[in-house]
């Protein structure tokens, strides 16, 4: 018997839940929220389990463009290298990566814009 697309599509996301809300207080509640507003800047894209954690790409077989991890007590977001990435002002960096501990509607706006350009 094989599984459809959308049996496969409703698997991964049903492991992303999972694996936000299993987090500890108050990192599951901060992940639902981010995942909430990946999702929502990007309604095209498809949560899957990568390297563990929940990360978000343009289809099941796609390359991982944004994703958010905790470990040890630390959350993090990150865009992986195949995103795309806007330079910092003067200065060739390219910013991947962000810590938090909290998240408010100011940072859940931004995390919004960074998944539109990561998918541009």
């Amino acid at each position: 018997m094989s599984t459809t697309k959308t049996d496969k599509s409703a698997k991964d996301l049903q492991e992303v839940t999972e694996k936000i809300a299993a987090m500890p207080e108050p990192y599951a509640t901060i992940g639902a929220r981010l995942h909430e507003t990946i999702l929502g800047a990007g309604p095209k894209l498809k949560p899957r389990i990568w390297y563990g954690m929940p990360g978000y790409a343009t289809g099941r077989s796609a390359p991982v463009l944004v994703f958010f991890r905790l470990d040890d007590g630390v959350m993090s977001l990150g865009l992986s290298e195949k995103a795309t990435i806007v330079r910092e002002p003067d200065s060739t960096l390219r910013p991947a990566a962000w810590f938090f501990d909290e998240v408010d509607d100011a940072t859940l706006a931004k995390i919004a814009e960074l998944v539109r350009t990561a998918f541009s």
